[in-house]
């Protein structure tokens, strides 16, 4: 029996639609969505009964919080696994190249967990950031300019649905993915000029300061500015481009077909809004 957790999220909601379904599949949500299991990392109690009989379970990150607050909740989650004699963790991480990003802690964290486990196989997703947070940190604002601050930098994005194919890939073939590591990175890096130059707008980048004063003036999270402010100090800095990792792991296991074309996928949401 294979667990997908977080399947009210972006990523979580398309892996279960590829696997809608299928009686060896079980979804889990703290949002109590109709055919899904009662699963909340925050409250550990709703664990046993939610990995019982699970061999695989695929561990969408929990990544919305303080580093504090996600350790927490990825450690609930594999230690129940371990005592619900869960056989095989697949873990949507970050991209190794993603290390200087403030959010990178808790994936690393969580990776050497599964490290540690001795009664867990593990598989380690290391996704790229999503062609689709393009359009929260690099849409045209009402002057048609982009103004983020991405510098001359450029990011290896992915298109989230790729990312769903390659979860679901594995995590129903985990044996096959037994304790590897994948970078999942776009192989065409996209700079802020690219991204104005298919929208039609200009590209006019301001600074770090300007992005994240307004950033905080935006009613985000206390932890969501410095997050989204060095993303931005990451892609202009030039460390997020794909060049820092191991290329090809995403179009193989895409088994061997094209991934979507990033650039497109962002003009996509753009437009859609």
């Amino acid at each position: 029996m294979l667990l997908v957790t977080g399947v009210s999220g972006a990523l979580g909601s398309l892996v279960a639609e590829r696997l809608a379904g299928r009686d060896d599949v079980v979804l889990g949500t703290r949002a109590g969505l109709p055919g899904t299991r009662p699963l909340d990392f925050d409250a550990p109690e709703t664990l046993p009964a939610a990995f019982a009989g699970v061999e695989t379970l695929l561990l969408i990150s929990a990544g919305y919080g303080e580093d504090d607050v996600v350790i927490a909740r990825h450690e609930a989650a594999i230690s129940a696994a371990e005592a619900a004699g869960v056989r095989h963790v697949v873990y949507t991480s970050l991209s190794g190249d993603g290390d200087h990003l403030t959010y990178a802690l808790a994936h690393r964290w969580t990776e050497r967990r599964l490290r540690r486990s001795t009664t867990l196989d593990w598989t380690i997703l290391r996704n790229g950031l999503y062609a689709e947070l393009l359009t929260w940190i690099a849409a045209p604002d009402a002057q048609n300019r982009i103004t983020g601050p991405l510098g001359e930098g450029r990011l290896a994005a992915v298109a989230r649905a790729d990312l769903a194919d390659v979860a679901v890939s594995v995590a129903t073939d985990p044996a096959a993915h037994r304790n590897r590591v994948y970078e999942l990175v776009g192989e065409r890096p996209l700079g802020g000029a690219d991204l104005a130059a298919a929208l039609g707008a200009a590209y006019a980048p301001g600074t770090l300061a300007e992005a994240r004063a307004a950033l905080a003036a935006s009613g985000a999270a206390p932890f969501q500015v410095p997050m989204l402010a060095s993303t931005y100090s990451a892609i202009a800095h030039g460390f997020m481009d794909g060049t820092g990792v191991e290329r090809g792991h995403l179009r193989a296991l895409l088994g061997g077909r094209e991934p979507l074309d990033a650039l497109d996928v962002f003009v996509k949401a753009v437009r859609e809004g």
